[in-house]
């Protein structure tokens, strides 16, 4: 199992969970902080840019050789922005984009041979409830978002009786540090418990064969 972004934040809490049950790689881009969460969890790890496809090439290539096959991908790796479109800066908006929208297709992209040759395999996206509604000052986010929400739909339609699975994970607001790294301060006190959201990917994933969970939505009861 090989989890984007998981170093921190719900990624990495999805590894220490699955990791008592699967072989679990984590890939980011920090390789101090990429190691220590792995070393931390007890699990294996790669460092790579989700938007630079030769990178995550030769780590996807690496994890093949060391492991055999990667069965099943979560793209969890995503980042945050906010604001009137005219007051972000053109900068974070092409690294949002590359990293919540490209970097999904990306990493798809590398591991898919690799499943197509094991004739099966599963890919949760992990989305967002952005992904599905839009709302003020959220343009850029929500775009990168809605985005993997067609290439999430568009890849059940093309894979289907395939022995890959594709489904869309749509969480609400988890107690991260998203908004803080987007240099954003909110009040998380109505924010979901990663516990909650994890429950719900290992519900995806358990999903026995034969079945699929096109898309799954959880929020907090506030929204």
């Amino acid at each position: 199992m090989l989890i984007s972004g998981g170093s921190e934040g719900l990624g990495r809490a999805l590894a220490a969970r699955f990791s008592k049950k699967y072989n679990v790689i984590i890939l980011a881009r920090n390789p101090a902080r990429t190691e220590q969460a792995a070393k931390e969890i007890g699990c294996d790890f790669a460092v790579a840019d989700v938007s630079d496809y030769g990178q995550l090439e030769q780590a996807v290539s690496k994890i093949i050789e060391k492991h055999g096959t990667i069965d099943c991908l979560i793209n969890n790796a995503g980042i945050w922005i906010e604001g009137p479109l005219e007051k972000n800066d053109p900068e974070r908006i092409k690294e949002v984009v590359d990293v919540n929208s490209t970097g999904t297709m990306l990493l798809t992209r590398a591991v898919l041979p690799h499943m197509k040759k094991a004739g099966k395999g599963k890919i949760i996206n992990v989305i967002s409830q952005a992904g599905l509604h839009g709302k003020a000052e959220r343009s850029v986010y929500n775009a990168s978002k809605w985005a993997i929400t067609g290439f999430t739909r568009s890849l059940q339609a093309e894979f289907a009786g395939s022995g890959i699975t594709v489904s869309g994970f749509y969480p609400g607001s988890m107690k991260t540090q998203l908004f803080a790294h987007g240099g954003v301060e909110k009040d998380p006190s109505k924010f979901m418990e990663l516990k909650e959201a994890v429950r719900a990917v290992e519900f995806i994933l358990d999903t026995p064969k034969g079945l699929t969970i096109p898309e799954l939505g959880i929020k907090p009861t506030y929204y």
